[in-house]
């Protein structure tokens, strides 16, 4: 009688394919998108209380200069992810998704702490604002590494003909943490006063943030492991790996990332201040902006999916990013000439409508570049290379832009030549949708 040995991997597949593997998957997929979303909405939360965060830790004496310094430490985040994405990815490769994910979770929960915590600068004067920049960069490093693990485990549950769809629950996450983070704004600025907002009330969603951990504790008790530990590199020698043989998956990544990320970035965190400070509207309605583009994004989201899966990933991402770089600038020209809530919501619905349907299928590409052993690694070194150059960053320089320029649409311009660069990328990948990636 014969014997054989069984990896990890093929027993991961071999579960998954028992009569329960329809259930598993809905939990999986629910465990991921709750984990995710929470996360994100520690790191994003920020944005929704840019301006009043900038009043109470930077010691500016203009309102324009507290407003950068305050998106300027939002972008700090970003400056962490690459070393994040290249730590945890690679640990993510070697001891698996799981472990990976319960690190990210917990490096978040610290950073929110921080900024639950820590005192103004009127109170403990410059430690205040080094407090917040340190509180940004662990949050950004534990970002890092949780997108290359979580997404690189949704896509290893699906099979060739619906990894867009399971994928597609990355982006569901992300639209979530915006959604829970405008509807937490909302609530504080309608039902709070000034005094109690600036003084306790907007450190509330960063708590309520810190509900991380008990999701982290379900995903490692209920998910299962996909990741193939046998043919792991040791240490960092996916991340050697990555940037050998695939480094021009690497290239290709970055570039594909960069349109997408500035756009997101502009379209669904951006706008909430851009209506406040150049709109000149309360902020209480501003923040109906943000929900607005979650909500869409959020129900586009598997719809996007499915349909790469359906036509292709690179058709998927050319023409919805086409129409984007040809809407944008009239857009925001219309949001200037009338610049009330419904406009503003019009545009902002619009807007995101068509920037989910080609962020989706890049997100889901990503992974699909890199083989199982260096996915994870690869994943995160792309998105967050690309994020940190063109999206955590592309508040402040719109708001650089706009004064700059004196033309209060100037961030349409960053969004248009964002994404003409990026198409450099789309030329480069080939087609994935249907097909093996191991």
């Amino acid at each position: 009688m014969s014997t054989s040995l069984t990896t990890p991997a093929q027993a991961v597949g071999r579960t998954l394919d028992r009569p329960g593997k329809k259930r598993a998957s809905v939990r999986s997929i629910a465990a991921i998108t709750l984990g995710n979303g929470l996360e994100f909405f520690d790191f994003t939360v920020y944005t929704f209380f840019a301006t009043l965060i900038g009043r109470l830790y930077f010691p500016v004496d203009s309102a324009f200069g507290q407003l950068m310094l305050s998106l300027a430490t939002f972008g700090v985040g970003f400056a962490a992810r690459p070393l994040g994405g290249i730590v945890i990815g690679a640990y993510a490769d070697r001891a698996g998704r799981k472990p990976a994910l319960m690190l990210t979770l917990w490096l978040m929960a610290l950073g929110s702490a921080i900024f639950v915590v820590t005192p103004s600068y009127a109170q403990i004067g410059l430690a205040a604002p080094v407090l917040i920049v340190v509180g940004r960069l662990l949050q950004g490093f534990a970002i890092g590494g949780e997108l290359g693990a979580s997404t690189s485990l949704l896509l290893e549950y699906a099979d060739d003909n619906s990894r867009g769809y399971y994928g597609s629950w990355q982006l569901f996450s992300q639209s979530l943490s915006i959604l829970l983070g405008s509807v937490c704004g909302l609530a504080l600025t309608n039902f709070l006063s000034t005094e109690a907002l600036e003084s306790w009330g907007w450190r509330i969603p960063f708590v309520l943030g810190m509900l991380v951990v008990p999701a982290g504790l379900y995903i490692r008790r209920h998910l299962h492991e996909t990741a193939d530990t046998s043919n792991a590199s040791e240490g960092l020698g996916s991340v050697a790996e990555v940037f050998g043989p695939y480094r021009r998956q690497l290239v290709a990544g970055v570039l594909l990332v960069i349109g997408g990320t500035a756009a997101n970035y502009i379209i669904l965190n951006y706008l909430t201040n851009y209506a406040a400070t150049v709109l000149g509207m309360p902020l209480k309605l501003a923040m109906w902006a943000g929900l607005t583009g979650a909500v869409v994004s959020m129900l586009m989201a598997p719809l996007a999916g499915i349909l790469s899966d359906r036509i292709g990933r690179k058709p998927s991402i050319l023409w919805p990013r086409l129409a984007l770089l040809a809407i944008i600038y009239p857009a925001f020209v219309l949001l200037n000439a009338h610049p009330t809530l419904p406009t503003l919501l019009t545009v902002t619905a619009g807007l995101a409508l068509i920037q989910v349907l080609h962020t989706v299928p890049t997100v889901v590409i990503l992974p699909e570049l890199f083989p199982r052993r260096v996915r994870a690694t690869g994943m995160s070194l792309v998105y967050c290379i690309g994020v940190l150059l063109f999206g955590g960053f592309a508040q402040f320089i719109a708001t650089g832009l706009i004064r700059l320029t004196d033309n209060p649409n100037a961030p349409a311009l960053y969004v248009i030549g964002c994404g003409l660069l990026s198409l450099i990328g789309w030329a480069m990948v080939r087609e994935t949708a249907g097909r093996p990636i191991e």
